[in-house]
């Protein structure tokens, strides 16, 4: 959002919050330059229909002065805050998620959807929009079929700020350092796409390593974590502080279960775990498999991933620079800037090809260069 803040104004609508108790308000603040957060904020338990949402997104919408918006979707939830704005140039949906593998999720007002729901919801929005990205092969290929003006948008990375994770006055945290012993480490969602029996697997066959989750437990009882002393859940760490904590880790993880909720994801770690140059051991999830397979170590049995692991904390300073060689020539093609400036041109395609359909039926639509998503 930064990025393509650079030429134009985003405005970052969010869902909902139900939290405290004050009465409704709207949050409005500047997170970047050009970039606007936008979130309703109700008092927990508040029973909000799908206007009032609506309606505050609508009037902070029309006090910053926006006219002729690009509405930039991420979930088929979102659609009402449409409603909110003027007559979009263009829609853009921005496919995150594979929604076929959600039991459901919360709408605008916090009531459950289910999954059925959701992928109905999912039609609608691809027959509104003029444009899609997939956010990864298998979303891609999920719905190439179902939309003629389609991308696939793989991960990027900020390759800088991992990259600090390599320099000598970066300090490595205390709680990621276990006497010299080796640590193997990972960083996002501790969900349920995480195989924990792997993970206890892994941390049985190999007392003397340490592993660490690092992040918030979501959407699974944290009783049934498994609990060693070599496996330490630090809980939550912001952005600012992984690179500190990646200089730390031997060997950088990605324990995904195999199911229906992994079968699409393609994720960001990859690349941020390179970027720190270090070795990674990740489950055949599939787009990791198709993009990363000769530079990233595939395992999908407990015994296979420890095996992984052995051999890189095993390897020799030759093959240490050559893998470090091929990952940063991977991360050279990979940058948030060339990614968004691929789909700011693509955007504004679409925005050139609705106003000619328009002006083709007689309608004209006025210039400009906002973002709303």
């Amino acid at each position: 959002m930064a990025r393509l803040a650079r030429d134009r104004r985003v405005f970052y609508v969010e869902e909902p919050i139900f939290e405290g108790e004050a009465e409704p308000f709207t949050l409005v603040e500047t997170r970047a330059p050009g970039v606007t957060r936008i979130v309703p904020w109700f008092a927990e338990g508040y029973g909000a229909s799908i206007e009032e949402p609506v309606r505050m997104v609508r009037q902070a919408i029309e006090e910053a002065g926006v006219t002729d918006p690009v509405a930039w979707i991420y979930a088929p939830t979102l659609m009402p805050y449409m409603d909110a704005l003027p007559a979009p140039r263009a829609v853009v949906y921005d496919c995150m998620d594979e929604l076929s593998a959600f039991a459901g999720m919360h709408d605008l007002t916090g009531v459950f959807r289910s999954g059925r729901e959701l992928l109905a919801e999912e039609a609608r929005l691809l027959e509104l929009a003029d444009l899609v990205f997939a956010g990864g092969r298998s979303m891609y290929e999920a719905r190439v079929d179902r939309h003629d003006n389609i991308h696939p948008f793989p991960s990027s990375v900020d390759t800088d700020h991992y990259r600090s994770a390599t320099r000598e006055e970066t300090e490595v945290p205390d709680d990621t350092i276990f006497g010299g012993a080796p640590v193997l480490g990972y960083f996002g969602s501790i969900d349920e796409r995480i195989n924990l029996a792997l993970l206890d697997r892994v941390a049985a066959s190999h007392p003397e390593w340490h592993l660490v989750m690092l992040g918030p437990v979501n959407k699974i009882d944290p009783e049934a974590l498994p609990r060693r002393q070599n496996l330490h859940y630090p809980g939550f760490r912001s952005y600012e502080e992984l690179p500190a904590y990646l200089k730390g880790w031997d060997v950088c993880l990605m324990p995904f279960a195999m199911t229906e909720a992994t079968r699409s994801i393609s994720p960001t770690k990859t690349l941020e775990y390179l970027a720190a140059d270090k070795p990674v051991v990740s489950t055949p999830v599939p787009d990791v498999v198709a993009e990363y397979s000769g530079l990233v170590a595939i395992a999908e049995t407990a015994p296979e991933f420890a095996s992984a692991c052995e051999k890189f904390l095993g390897e020799s300073e030759e093959e240490r620079a050559a893998r470090i060689a091929r990952g940063r020539e991977v991360l050279s093609r990979t940058s948030w800037d060339a990614t968004a400036e691929r789909m700011a041109r693509l955007v504004d395609e679409a925005v050139r090809a609705r106003g000619a359909d328009s002006l083709a039926r007689g309608a004209s639509r006025p210039s400009g260069g906002e973002r709303v998503g």
